[in-house]
């Protein structure tokens, strides 16, 4: 714990645990506190924390709030999903590609102001206290950060509220007993981890969910509806021109309306250990489905598969913190090649949890019909040809064939 800091920058939601950490940065540190809070589209109303910091005695010029939902979902929720990344086989992301952004504005901030340290809410035992981190030293490697949960001895929810009371700070009377989960939300997704989410073997509770409704209790009639994507970028719905905030919250409403985005999943975490979460991100399973579906017929097969097996290691970059690393920006730059001709139109169809893709259509697509058609007509392919084909991807499985015979094996 370094005492000489001077001034801090904290990323601060307005809640009681950032409100306390705010305090306690004050009491420990005898600091100045910057407080930055970002609108990365959670849903909530962001000007009780400008109110809230206030009252614990922030000076307004040292107040941040900013709306940054464009930026977020322009510069990484779409690069990611040019990508098509997903970790573990399931997982979209939702929380880990907001936490580079949140780590860059804080490093401008400290920047701004002459800070010398910033500060977040990451628990000691979760992934985000990572992914800050990382972003914190990849932008300014000499910063100095300030980790409360590494460092207080506030061990459990009784200690935190008797901290609170002790300072004067509001506690809004649902955050006195202990919360039966906790959620993190953004404009992609909302998560939900820990207390009746713990037992793996138990259902998730209907009360979690907040982004979807039970999709069997969704429309009897499917939804259906067109994206444009032009150079791998989600640019319209239904012929309608959207920037990339508002057309993922469009996506969000339909995904919402037809239960569609659900994932009940078991995860590795960066720090080791397993945990268990529910994840709701609608427009995001709708925008990967339609994103592969519009590649279906723009990509060349080896393009097309070398994606495919880059994926896991660029999601697994991004769920580990490593967004500002070079490999990660590597393999943005290769992903970004092969969306060149990436642009088209989507058909897909909603309903009750499902995302199809019934129809794709591109001026840049790969599909012939007269190659494909069962029909004969005047195409450069020749059955004749597939004799040889097979023959020279068969020799070597005849050679081995061959000494199997000779050796009796």
């Amino acid at each position: 714990m370094s005492k000489d800091v001077k001034k801090v920058v904290l990323a601060y939601s307005g809640g009681l645990d950032t409100s306390i950490i705010l305090k306690w940065l004050q009491t420990t540190y005898g600091c100045e506190v910057v407080t930055f809070t970002a609108d990365l589209g959670q849903g909530e109303e962001l000007e009780p924390a400008r109110q809230k910091a206030l009252l614990l005695g922030i000076k307004p010029e040292n107040i941040f709030i900013e709306d940054l939902r464009e930026e977020f979902v322009r510069d990484y929720v779409f690069p990611m999903f040019r990508v098509n990344a997903v970790y573990e086989g399931q997982y979209l992301l939702g929380t880990s590609i907001a936490r580079p952004l949140i780590a860059k504005k804080q490093i401008e901030i400290a920047e701004k102001v002459g800070a010398d340290a910033v500060s977040h809410g990451a628990t000691g035992k979760g992934n985000d206290q990572v992914r800050f981190e990382l972003g914190y030293y990849a932008l300014k490697p000499d910063i100095t950060i300030i980790a409360p949960w590494r460092e207080w001895d506030l061990r459990s929810r009784e200690q935190l509220i008797a901290f609170a009371e002790k300072n004067q700070i509001p506690i809004a009377k649902d955050k006195r007993g202990e919360a039966p989960f906790s959620v993190d939300a953004n404009l992609l997704h909302a998560s939900s981890e820990g207390k009746v989410l713990e037992d793996p073997a138990q259902d998730v509770p209907d009360y979690v969910y907040s982004r979807t409704i039970d999709p069997e209790k969704a429309p009897d009639t499917p939804t259906i509806i067109t994206i444009d994507f032009e150079k791998g970028d989600a640019v319209a719905i239904d012929g309608k021109k959207l920037s990339p905030a508002t057309l993922l919250t469009k996506l969000n409403e339909l995904g919402r309306a037809n239960g569609i985005g659900r994932l009940d999943l078991v995860e590795n975490r960066f720090v080791g250990m397993k945990s268990r979460g529910m994840y709701e991100t609608p427009g995001g399973t709708i925008l990967i489905a339609a994103h592969r579906g519009i590649e279906s017929i723009t990509l060349d097969r080896g393009a097309a598969h070398l994606k495919d097996e880059l994926m896991p290691k660029y999601a697994e970059l991004v769920y580990n913190g490593f967004w500002f690393a070079p490999e990660r920006e590597m393999l943005q730059a290769a992903i970004d090649l092969s969306q060149q001709y990436v642009s088209g139109r989507v058909r897909v169809k909603l309903y009750k949890g499902n995302v199809t893709v019934i129809g794709r259509e591109s001026k840049y697509s790969l599909y012939d019909q007269d190659l494909v058609t069962f029909e004969e007509g005047a195409v450069a392919y020749d059955h004749r040809d597939a004799a040889g084909f097979i023959k020279l991807n068969a020799l070597r499985l005849r050679t081995l064939g061959q000494r199997k015979r000779k050796l009796k094996l």
